[in-house]
């Protein structure tokens, strides 16, 4: 009887590896590369090599250098207009091309005229908002307690979990808007961990923003008498 071969083990790491280079999803890579680390394991500890070994890492290599020439490619393709690349500059950043411009697609731009009312307070935000041009103001009891200028993301705060909004969001001029309802957008973000990610960092960022503006508008305010 032949004593056990750790080349199986060699082979079977580097045919996980080759198969998390075709997945699309960053978390499948992630598995597949720590099932590889632990088939390979036993290859490290022996020493063990051999021409087909060598093979299969040229294989690899090969299949990743295609795949990103082909993201490369698809990228240097994307176009935006200028309404939809300000709005990657300021909320999408932490997207390439192809994430941002799949993003984008998932919404609609619309113009909205003075009045119109966005979100209301008590209720789950029904979309994220993004507010190219015109103002908007935030009013919580009936009375006005904040403003919206353009370039904000409007909804961004409540949007994924559906949390109810503590203020309603009604429109002070005409506006142009790119929105997408919430159900939808959550739907995507589920399929698409990475650009979750990213948007939560954009989240993120345009909440701080929003405490900045609202920290200053309170210090500029006289002291009551």
């Amino acid at each position: 009887m032949t004593g056990f071969d750790p080349a199986w083990f060699g082979y079977g790491a580097l045919l996980v590896l080759l198969a998390a280079s075709l997945v699309a999803r960053v978390d499948h890579v992630r598995l597949g590369l720590a099932v590889a680390a632990l088939l390979a394991l036993p290859v490290a500890i022996l020493g063990w090599h051999g021409t087909g070994y060598t093979l299969l890492i040229l294989a690899i290599l090969l299949v990743n250098l295609g795949l990103i020439a082909r993201l490369w490619l698809r990228a240097s393709r994307v176009r935006f207009s200028a309404e939809e690349q300000l709005l990657r500059d300021r909320h999408f950043d932490g997207l390439g091309p192809a994430a941002a411009r799949a993003l984008i697609d998932q919404g609609h731009w619309i113009s909205a005229r003075r009045g119109e009312v966005l979100i209301r307070e008590n209720e789950a935000a029904p979309c994220l908002f993004y507010l190219a041009e015109g103002a908007a103001a935030v009013r919580r009891d009936g009375q006005d307690v904040g403003a919206v200028a353009d370039g904000a993301l409007i909804g961004e705060a409540t949007v994924l979990d559906g949390a109810h909004a503590t203020g309603t969001v009604v429109l002070t001029s005409a506006s142009r808007l790119w929105f997408i309802p919430a159900a939808g957008l959550r739907a995507y973000l589920t399929a698409q961990p990475d650009v979750a990610a990213a948007l939560h960092e954009g989240f993120a960022r345009a909440l701080r923003g929003k405490l900045a503006s609202a920290n200053a508008r309170i210090a500029d305010r006289p002291p009551l008498p």
